[in-house]
This record gives C-alpha cells, sequence and structure tokens, in this order.
C-alpha cells in the first residue's frame, strides 16, 4: 500500500484520522447488527449459559486472533511495533482495573463500546453514560484521577521496558496465535449451531474482529512511511474518547486515529441502525437505573485507563497481539462482571440478560 500519495495531499495526522474513521466504521456497523457485548456475554456464563451473546463475543474475539496473527505472518503488521507492547504495562492495574471495570460494566449495562453504538441507535441513556465516561477518562488519564491511576499502576509491573508477549514468553511459535484463533473460532460456531444463530449475525461479528485487524495493520503501515512518530493502535474506547472530548474543546487541536475511530464508530452504527430500521429515542426508566449507570460509567472510565484498555481496548484488540497484562484485564474484567451480576442482578430481583444499556 503505497500511502505516500494520501499523506502528500491531506498529511500524515489527517491520514491516521482517516484511518481511524475507516476502522471505527467497520466496528460500527459490525457492532450494531451484530450486538456484540462482553457485558451480555459475561452476564450469560455468570449464569450458567451458553448462549447467543457469549457466542457472538467468543466469534468476535477468535476471528481478531485470527485476522491479527494472519497479517503478521503474512508480513502486514508486527505487533513488536504496537504502542501497547512498546511501554511497560502493569500487572496491578490489570488486575484492579480490570476488576473495577467488570463491576462498572454490568451496573452501566453495557460496556464502553456497546454504549457508543448503542448512543448512536438513539439511546439516549447510552449517551449521558458515555460521556461520563469519557469524562472520567480524561480526568484518570491527566486529571484529578491521574495521581491515583500511577500509584496503582506502579504497584506491579512488567519487565524489560515492554509487556510482555505471551507467545514469545512461552516459547511457542509464531503459529500458535493463529492456531489458537481458530480453535477458539471452531468452538464459537459450535456454540453458535447450538443456539441457531444467522449466518449474518456470525459474518458481522467476525466483522468486528475484523476491524480490530484494519486498524492494526492501517497505523502500521502508516507508521513506516510517516515522517513524524506515529502510535501504532486500533480500536479501543478509552483513551480515544478522553482524546476525542479533549479535540472538541480544545483551540488548536491535533488530528490521529484516536480521533477519527469514535465519530466512525458513531457513524457506522447511526447508519446501520437507520438502514435495519433499529434506530429509536430511549431514555432512563427511573432514577434508580440513572444513578446506577452514573456510578458504573466513572467505575469503567477509571478502570478502563487504569487496566490498560476497555473491553475492546484490552479485551480483543490487545489480547489479538498477545500482550500479557490484555490478557490478564480481560480475565479479570470477567471476574469483575460476573460477581457484580451475582450480587445485584441475581439477588434478590434477577434481571434478563441483555446485550446492553
Amino acid at each position: 500500500m503505497d500511502l505516500i500519495p494520501l499523506i502528500d495531499r491531506i498529511g500524515e495526522g489527517p491520514t491516521a484520522a482517516l484511518f481511524g474513521l475507516i476502522t471505527g466504521l467497520i466496528f460500527g456497523v459490525a457492532a450494531q447488527r451484530s450486538k456484540f457485548c462482553l457485558r451480555a456475554a459475561t452476564v450469560e456464563f455468570a449464569r450458567g449459559q451458553l448462549g447467543p451473546r457469549m457466542a457472538v463475543w467468543l466469534l468476535t474475539f477468535s476471528t481478531a486472533l485470527v485476522w491479527v496473527q494472519g497479517a503478521q505472518i503474512l508480513g502486514l503488521f508486527n505487533a513488536q511495533n504496537a504502542r501497547m507492547m512498546a511501554v511497560p504495562g502493569s500487572w496491578s492495574g490489570a488486575v484492579i482495573g480490570g476488576l473495577i471495570f467488570g463491576v462498572g460494566m454490568v451496573l452501566a449495562r453495557g460496556c464502553s463500546g456497546r454504549l457508543l453504538v448503542l448512543a448512536a441507535s438513539g439511546n439516549l441513556r447510552s449517551i449521558f453514560t458515555g460521556l461520563i465516561f469519557a469524562v472520567t477518562a480524561q480526568m484518570a488519564l491527566h486529571g484529578w484521577l491521574a495521581p491515583l491511576r500511577d500509584r496503582l499502576a506502579q504497584l506491579w509491573t512488567t519487565t524489560g521496558g515492554r509487556n510482555m508477549d505471551l507467545i514469545a514468553a512461552l516459547h511457542l511459535p509464531q503459529i500458535s496465535g493463529l492456531a489458537l484463533g481458530l480453535i477458539l473460532a471452531a468452538l464459537a460456531l459450535a456454540v453458535s449451531a447450538r443456539n441457531k444463530i444467522s449466518a449474518r449475525t456470525l459474518i458481522f461479528a467476525s466483522g468486528v474482529g475484523f476491524a480490530v485487524a484494519t486498524g492494526w495493520v492501517l497505523t502500521f503501515t502508516l507508521a513506516q512511511v510517516a515522517f513524524e512518530p506515529v502510535a501504532v493502535t486500533s480500536a479501543t474506547f478509552s483513551g480515544p474518547s478522553a482524546n476525542t472530548l479533549m479535540f472538541l474543546l480544545t483551540p488548536n487541536p491535533v488530528l490521529e486515529f484516536d480521533v477519527g475511530l469514535i465519530p466512525g464508530v458513531f457513524l457506522g452504527a447511526f447508519l446501520s441502525a437507520i438502514t435495519a430500521h433499529e434506530f429509536k429515542f430511549e431514555g432512563f426508566d427511573t432514577a434508580g437505573n440513572m444513578r446506577r449507570a452514573m456510578i458504573g460509567a466513572v467505575l469503567m472510565g477509571f478502570g478502563a485507563m487504569l487496566a490498560g484498555g476497555c473491553a475492546i481496548g484490552a479485551g480483543v484488540t490487545g489480547g489479538s497481539i498477545f500482550a500479557g497484562t490484555a490478557w490478564l484485564a480481560l480475565f479479570c474484567m470477567w471476574i469483575g462482571a460476573m460477581i457484580t451480576d451475582f450480587v445485584i442482578d441475581q439477588s434478590p430481583h434477577p434481571v434478563t440478560a441483555k446485550s446492553g444499556a
């Protein structure tokens, strides 16, 4: 892919933002149609079910592994250049932040990525919750909560000045990542067949994983030819939400991948909801649900920044490159979500697992 003509015409920053927009559009359409949501999957699993939401999540995760690891084998991407791998990771942040995020997404009735998709579908609850999430993420990144985040993150970090590459640490061949992805994909298809999930839904679920690979490949390719340093990254919603918020609030903002990603997801999900006749305005039913969503959004915003990513950023994007702290954060998100569902939603008034807010 020759990017020089495009960079010469619009510049490196706008090119990065354009790539974020493309990644976001793919993600938004695929996530809206498949109803991808980690929160819904964890709730099903916590209640002893391997239902449709679990099947969709597992297929998304497995296809992300397949697409990304396949891109590495083909030389289209190198995970060692990824921003997440090039800096020290925090084991303590992954554990504490992952648990906090898991609690928050159950309280908010949707992970951060799902809230953005729902907001684009007319869900006013998700718009409100998402704004609180973005503000809290910004506070944890550069504001009042940043010292606490730094203190917790420094309790236990990876060695060697980089995050841990699980494949290298376990001395496995590079093809192991692709093989694991294919095994998990086969499991996902088996669960999907058991739940009679349509081929259309499965295609869109795998499209979410494809969006993650698209972001990795596009930013990696741009970094190879750009004059200024370019972060090799992909779909995530904690840092980009905070950065997009500041882009809209500060003078002379800088265009980058993150700034294109959030509008891209919103636009993709909006167009998908409109064409599928699923766009409708919804609000909070009670003041109690509003308070619950506010608390959940705050916990998700801080937890995501501490864990090094949200349910997408750490759970799928980081997991697809086998970043050690990302896999630990994902595990802790599951634990936090399952415990919260058991304590709050299963007793004394259980609720039906849903795909989001």
